[in-house]
């Protein structure tokens, strides 16, 4: 029997992920930072496509009246000054008056601050050069990131450098400020700050004994200082309580990274895309101005394109359709956003009025239920968009977490829990710190049932010690 070729019929269906389709999607997993990058190389390469021009956009955002005459509309018997009253940074992102923003410490680098340093010294060209070499040598904490042999066996031969040399560069090099900067680990850098201490910030230096106590400390027990055994330091260093205890608030004052001032980037602000305000209606999402582009199609080309009868110029019918696809996606990713922000704002009402403790449990299936979209597009939507709320601006992903039972029937989220955890532990008694067990225990006493495990778990995401370290370093302080 042979197999002949044949011409066979189907129907079917299939999702074509269409260009458009495509930067919808790319669109909207972007960041309001990554969308604007996205329209700014859109506008470099695309002529059809044109932005509004803004020259005060930080006035604009400062001023709510786009947001409020949205307000308005809904609810047109509230005044604006009492909706000004409500919630700070409510009339915009950011204020114009910007006293309040923290400013870089540093505006040179380490290296720079350090060579600045070395430029005032009296030091000879050659010893200038070695210092030179090992600042070019300090990682971002300020340490030495290379033992002294291993930087001597790198040095040119010719040069003649003997081990004695390089010490001595390292010498006038930990001089400089930052205390403590070219220290080969923590306890040599914190050995550093104490050699000669400014007792006007740290006081408790002028004591010899207390001095001389954290500097033994420092050269030789801090895993036993951590471990937080106080008869037994005071065993090791043969000193009394109050000694002890001064000594390590001595060292608590110490800077264990001296070079992170200088290398440590300055915080980036997460500027939100979506602002909350309470209204006579209650809690509602509104967008930021600030954050959606004004984009729209070059006029005189479109009337240009349209009035040509003839099949030309099909590179520009190209950049015109990829230009209406740009404004009608970017208009498509906010409204998203928002329609997904209104959501959680009207599931987490409680939290934004009673604040982390009041957290519902909320999944991304019930937003893609309730808005009739898939898990994955409140995935995207959710990612790397922030919320200014009236405790912060928080990631539009955090509103969401897994529950827990309760006496109730109810649920309450895993966020709400860790806030009754964070609470116990900040208003327990320090000399009896209260175990997972017992935590446990007052969980279930508010109607929270959770195991043990579950109590070390988020203990744990909290960074809180166990109760016997916290016991024990609150011995060290008594």
């Amino acid at each position: 029997m042979s197999n002949r070729p044949a011409l066979e019929i189907r129907q079917g269906q299939h999702l074509a992920l269409t260009p458009q389709l495509q930067q919808s999607i790319r669109l909207l997993q972007l960041s309001s930072v990554e969308l604007e990058m996205e329209i700014s190389q859109a506008l470099i390469e695309n002529p059809l496509l044109e932005r509004d021009d803004d020259p005060t956009p930080a006035a604009e955002a400062a001023d709510p009246q786009r947001e409020d005459s949205m307000e308005q509309a809904d609810a047109p018997g509230e005044s604006a000054e009492s909706r000004s009253d409500e919630m700070p940074g409510s009339g915009g992102v950011y204020s114009d008056d910007d006293d309040g923003m923290p400013q870089a410490a540093h505006t040179d680098t380490l290296r720079e601050h350090l060579l600045g340093q070395l430029a005032l010294t009296r030091a000879l060209a050659r010893d200038q050069t070695l210092v030179g070499i090992l600042i070019d040598e300090l990682d971002d904490n300020g340490y030495l990131g290379s033992p002294l042999e291993e930087i001597l066996s790198w040095l040119p031969p010719e040069l003649d450098v003997d081990a004695d040399e390089l010490r001595a560069a390292l010498m006038l090099l930990q001089s400089f400020d930052p205390p403590g900067i070219g220290a080969r680990d923590m306890p040599d850098c914190l050995r550093l700050q104490l050699r000669d201490p400014d007792v006007s910030r740290l006081p408790e230096a002028a004591d010899a004994r207390v001095l001389s106590c954290a500097r033994q400390l420092c050269a030789q027990h801090l895993p036993l200082l951590a471990a937080g055994n106080p008869a037994r330091l005071r065993e090791v260093l043969q000193c009394d309580a109050d000694t002890l205890r001064s000594a390590y608030a001595l060292i608590v004052r110490l800077d264990p990274r001296p070079g992170r001032a200088w290398t440590v980037p300055a915080a980036d602000y997460a500027v939100p895309d979506v602002l909350v305000r309470k209204t006579g209606q209650g809690w509602r999402a509104v967008l930021n101005s600030a954050v959606v582009p004004r984009l729209h199609v070059n006029g005189v080309y479109a009337q240009m394109l349209g009035n040509r009868r003839e099949g030309g110029h099909a590179a520009l019918q190209a950049q015109l359709q990829q230009a209406r696809w740009m404004i009608r996606n970017v208009e498509q990713r906010f409204d998203t956003i928002l329609r997904v922000s209104q959501a959680i704002v009207a599931h987490q009402s409680d939290f934004l009025t009673h604040g982390a403790a009041a957290m519902r449990p909320l999944i991304l299936k019930d937003i893609a239920s309730e808005l009739g979209l898939h898990e994955s597009t409140i995935s995207r939507a959710t990612v790397q968009k922030y919320m200014l709320t009236p405790f912060g601006t928080m990631e539009l992903k955090r509103f969401f977490g897994t529950g827990v039972a309760t006496d109730t029937g109810d649920a309450a989220s895993a966020t709400a829990v860790q806030e009754h955890i964070r609470k116990m532990v900040a208003e327990e008694n320090r000399g009896k710190p209260l175990s997972d067990n017992q935590i446990m225990q007052c969980l279930s006493e508010r109607g929270i049932v959770i195991a043990r495990r579950t109590v070390a778990k988020y203990r744990e995401a909290l960074r809180i010690a166990p109760a016997a370290l916290r016991k024990a370093q609150a011995q060290v302080m008594r």
